[in-house]
């Protein structure tokens, strides 16, 4: 790589690790949505405070503002409150404002009053969402409640300022908020008391809107909120109870180093059912739907939950010799001698000997391997599979065994 590409690569690193693109992207759409509902602010900045106390009924003040500028205060408002599920890199907060914005964007290239350039920082917005888009992966109860109660509020406040506008078209007419808002509660619940009932054709249909967007707004959030605490009991029910009974003729891999990885991912690519180990409270980095059990692996009730008895391998893969000689042992205590094969890695060469000792069926050394392999480069020595089997598996001697 050249190395103006490998300083602009380090460059890269260090802006992304300064400034977050999930923070940069919460404040763009954050900002967004202040500029979208800015025109609101201003109408009501422009006016004396007076001034909108001498009004006498929420008629004159939507005729003042216009019935059209509360949707726009409310998506503003709404896109600052998702800006907060973003900081948390919540996908259904990117999923949700990515929808606000293609609207708002649209919206705002389609307003006679020069929102163009609105219009266009709100697409480039969309795009710079969808590049980042793998940084939102996470699925949480907060930014589930946040999207919940962004969605009600949304809906509450269209629904009582609409149903005040549309007043005298119901029966009996609704002329206060208090009114408003309990047929706003009652049309989104779907109870439908029917002591309040439209009785034109505007008034009907904006009643049907709430009530479809009622019943989408109510399911939506219960499966965000939910979703999460449900998705992550079920996760840790099936791992824990159902998989051992669905373990059969895989390999146990014991570790989390990156040989340990390195190996899980091979034998994934080859089709090889996979059950990792990994000590309560250890780092890793395998992936989320990787078939993992925390506990000791050189515990035999954690390897016969890991179904060991129905296992080809174990692979004792840890960076503590040690701890693979224990992990060999303790394989060999749940399965006796017929059980699964064990294979044993050795980070240290004069640790080779001692491994032996335990008896696995099969001894690997990274550090053995790694400079007979050179040597043999060096001097020319041909390395047919055969030659290249006998470096790679230190095997045990019969005789070590009957000793």
């Amino acid at each position: 790589m050249p190395p103006i590409s490998v300083s602009l690569l380090r460059l890269h690193k260090k802006v992304l690790a300064l400034f977050p693109p999930n923070w940069c992207l919460a404040i763009l759409v954050a900002l967004d949505g202040y500029a979208f509902m800015h025109p609101v602010l201003r109408e009501v900045r422009a006016r004396e405070y007076s001034f909108w106390l001498a009004l006498d009924n929420w008629h004159e003040v939507m005729r003042v503002v216009g019935l059209l500028e509360f949707p726009r205060l409310v998506l503003g408002v709404g896109l600052q409150v998702i800006a907060i599920g973003l900081i948390l890199k919540a996908r259904i907060a990117w999923a949700f404002s990515l929808v606000l914005l293609i609207g708002i964007g649209t919206f705002a290239i389609l307003d006679n009053r020069g929102g163009v350039g609105l219009g266009v920082y709100t697409m480039v917005l969309v795009i710079a969402l969808a590049v980042y888009w793998r940084r939102f992966d996470r699925a949480s109860v907060t930014a589930g409640s946040l999207f919940a109660l962004v969605s009600i509020m949304s809906l509450l406040i269209y629904a009582v300022f609409g149903t005040l506008y549309m007043g005298a078209e119901f029966n009996p007419p609704v002329t206060d908020a208090g009114t408003a808002f309990y047929f706003a509660i009652v049309s989104m619940s779907t109870v439908g008391y029917g002591d309040i009932t439209p009785h034109t054709i505007n008034a009907r249909l904006f009643t049907a809107s709430i009530i479809i967007l009622g019943i989408t707004v109510f399911a939506t959030s219960i499966s965000a909120i939910a979703g999460p605490v449900i998705g992550g009991n079920l996760k840790r029910l099936v791992k824990g109870r159902f998989s051992t009974a669905m373990r059969k003729n895989h390999i146990i891999v014991a570790g989390a180093t990156p040989l340990a990885l390195s190996v899980y991912d091979g034998l994934r690519r080859r089709g090889d059912e996979v059950t990792v180990i990994v000590p309560p409270g250890m780092p890793h980095e395998y992936p989320a739907a990787a078939d993992l059990i925390e506990g000791d692996p050189s515990s035999v009730e954690v390897l016969r939950n890991a179904g060991i008895s129905r296992a080809r391998y174990v692979l004792a893969l840890r960076a503590d010799d040690a701890e693979n000689a224990f992990i060999v042992l303790a394989a060999k205590e749940a399965t006796g001698e017929g059980g699964a094969k064990t294979v044993a890695l050795v980070n240290t060469s004069k640790h080779l000997e001692k491994i032996r000792r335990v008896q696995p069926d099969l001894v690997f050394s990274v550090q053995l391997l790694g400079a007979e392999l050179l040597a043999r480069a060096i001097n020319g020595e041909p390395m047919d599979g055969q030659a290249i089997a006998d470096l790679f598996f230190a095997k045990v001697e019969p005789e070590a065994k009957a000793t």
